[in-house]
């Protein structure tokens, strides 16, 4: 597998009916402008799907890839190594911010089990049965997988895009739910950015003390002298210092480029693999929006480089999707306004326009004369 090669299968949303979308806007009965930022996302969304006026977002879906990192035993995260699974076991039990926000939201979760640490019995079929290998291996040290396992995982996610999108599905929020995933993916961030380790270094989602921050500083800082030799071919950097989900969400993100299937993301996870992915194919981007900023300072870095915007800035830190499933409802309502809002009229035009009715006019004309 060649990840080069989504670059030619990769096209950008349609130029010509993001020119209708915007001509369109010029016509409608509120003024151009006046809507903010909701006017470029309406438009962005016409051009994705082909059609003006825009259709609503009404089948999204969350999707969450998890996997443990043997990073984390070096004590990088605020959560004990090996209990991602408790997350996803907090998830499906409807007891975690994103199943809350899901539920208000109406927005089905999916669950893929890329690479966690734990026995599969502890979890529903439809999650584990995705597993590609038992945790991920220590960064710092070792590479995080096989050249094989890296391939199978990226497959995995190219295969979970095809299934969204073949069900209907037109939106994903996607997100991660891993123990040492930050680190993983701060590795990944200041490798392709040409960055030292200091400058990606966050606190996480659980949040660490000094000492922890240190000790993930040290382990991106040895992560990165095994990312560098490696940096040209994107699989290969996957395999060294990614892990099981971070390769997923790489194939995933690539083949949702490929569907037509936008994408939100959410924090410095997801940004990692969709640099390795923009990467491997510069049009991928066009595809996705950052739904949030979430703190980390690689995240930025990574956003910055794909010259992507955050929707919102809310301090939400916690992971899991959360802050990118927050900015679907501002995604909805472009859409909604885009296709909702009444075109003006050749008489509204007029008013709009400030020009006096040809009645007035004759009654202005006849008090002059006399």
């Amino acid at each position: 597998m060649n990840l080069d090669d989504f670059s030619d299968l990769i096209e950008r949303p349609d130029g010509g009916v993001r020119r209708d979308a915007e001509e369109r806007r010029e016509r409608l009965t509120v003024p151009s402008g006046a809507l903010g930022r909701l006017d470029e996302l309406g438009e962005w969304l016409s051009a994705a799907q082909q059609a003006v006026p825009v259709k609503p977002v009404d089948q999204p879906r969350v999707v969450l890839f998890a996997g443990d990192h043997g990073v984390a035993e070096l004590g990088v995260s605020g959560r004990a190594a090996g209990t991602a699974y408790e997350l996803v076991r907090a998830v499906l039990d409807g007891a975690s911010p994103v199943a809350v926000l899901s539920r208000r939201f109406s927005v089905p979760v999916r669950i893929v089990d890329a690479g966690l640490d734990c026995d599969p019995e502890l979890l529903p079929d439809a999650v584990v049965r995705h597993r590609v290998r038992r945790g991920s291996g220590r960064i710092d040290v070792e590479d995080a997988l096989t050249a094989e396992e890296a391939e199978q995982a990226v497959r995995l996610g190219m295969r979970i895009a095809d299934e969204e999108a073949d069900s209907g599905t037109d939106l994903v929020v996607l997100g991660d739910l891993s123990v040492g995933g930050t680190t993983a993916a701060s590795t990944l961030i200041a490798a392709l950015c040409g960055t030292d380790a200091s400058v990606v270094t966050g606190r996480g989602g659980a949040g660490i003390d000094d000492l922890a921050w240190m000790l993930k500083c040290a382990a991106i800082r040895d992560a990165l002298r095994r990312a560098r030799p490696v940096l040209g071919d994107q699989l290969e950097l996957l395999a060294a210092v990614g892990g099981a989900d971070l390769a997923a969400m790489t194939g995933f993100l690539l083949q949702s480029a490929v569907r037509r299937m936008p994408v939100v993301l959410d924090g410095v996870v997801s940004a990692a693999c969709a640099l390795v992915a923009q990467r491997a194919a510069f049009r991928a981007p066009d595809w996705w929006l950052a739904g949030q900023v979430s703190g980390e300072p690689a995240q930025m870095k990574a956003l910055d480089r794909m010259a992507l915007t955050p929707l919102l800035d809310h301090g939400v830190t916690v992971g899991e999707g959360s802050g990118a499933l927050l900015a679907l409802p501002l995604v909805q309502a472009a859409a909604a306004l885009a296709a909702e809002l009444p075109e003006r009229t050749e008489e509204t035009g007029e008013e709009f326009a400030g020009e006096p009715p040809a009645e007035a006019d004759a009654g202005t004309a006849e008090t002059a004369t006399a």
